[in-house]
């Protein structure tokens, strides 16, 4: 089974570009962050039209997560408990004993913003969730967009870009406390000796300077990463295909054996 996940920035704006990569990757369930649309507006015929079930957590202009899949889920969870004024952050459905979660976490602005300080709190949140979910769900993965970079390695800047947002000690720790709830990072741990990036700024050339950072990642429970085959980070995708705006953000996406 093929498990993806994209912040895609805009939904209205790209959905073609969604289309087109379904199209081409024929992913099995795919986490959306970012779609920016209301569950009233969100394109569920048009999704239908290409195979996929749509299970969404939506808000207007901002936010938003959403869950495609082949086959039908059952919804577990849509909203972070506590965090409910927080937007559109977090929905988790299971299939076949596998529960997944697309998941966009806060952006926080700055250290010195009030946002900041929720970010951490935000962070607390989810791995109390967290928590709860995996007792019963032993056989997990959490896919989205995390605003933090996890070490200097997933940063075009390396050591230098340390104390900068997304790359700040609080950050980090609050990052580092969720994934040592038993959470491995799957990417990390199939591509050890690489360095890429998920997202690049769409100001200054970032892109074609290889000025990025690993944001996006899929984390999996020790019952998931024994089944995961392979993890890619998408990159084709950040360049204009077939005339299509990119998002600022690459897909990246998971082989995992539902039966072994």
């Amino acid at each position: 089974m093929k498990f993806a996940t994209w912040n895609i920035n805009g939904l209205r704006a790209r959905f073609d570009l969604v289309k087109h990569w379904l199209e081409k990757r024929q992913p099995d369930v795919v986490a959306l962050q970012e779609t920016k649309t209301e569950d009233s507006s969100f394109p569920v015929a048009q999704f239908e039209a290409l195979g996929y079930h749509c299970y969404q957590h939506g808000e207007r202009a901002w936010n938003g997560v959403a869950l495609l899949s082949r086959e039908k889920m059952e919804v577990l969870t849509v909203g972070l408990p506590g965090e409910e004024t927080a937007g559109a952050r977090l929905i988790t459905a299971k299939l076949d004993g596998l529960s997944m979660t697309s998941v966009y976490c806060p952006n926080g602005k700055n250290p010195e913003h009030k946002d900041f300080t929720a970010k951490l709190s935000w962070y607390d949140s989810l791995g109390k969730y967290w928590q709860e979910l995996t007792r019963d769900y032993e056989t997990s993965v959490i896919g989205g967009d995390f605003n933090i970079v996890p070490s200097a390695r997933d940063s075009w800047r390396g050591q230098e870009g340390d104390g900068e947002m997304f790359h700040t000690i609080e950050e980090r720790e609050r990052l580092w406390a969720f994934v040592a709830l038993d959470l491995h990072d799957l990417y990390r741990e199939l591509n050890a000796g690489t360095k890429e990036f998920t997202w690049w700024d769409y100001r200054g050339g970032s892109w074609e300077k290889g000025e990025g950072l690993r944001i996006d990642m899929i984390y999996g429970t020790p019952k998931a990463r024994a089944l995961t085959e392979k993890v890619v980070i998408d990159k084709e995708y950040r360049d204009r295909i077939d005339d299509l705006t990119p998002s600022d953000h690459v897909p990246v996406y998971m082989d995992i054996l539902m039966h072994r």
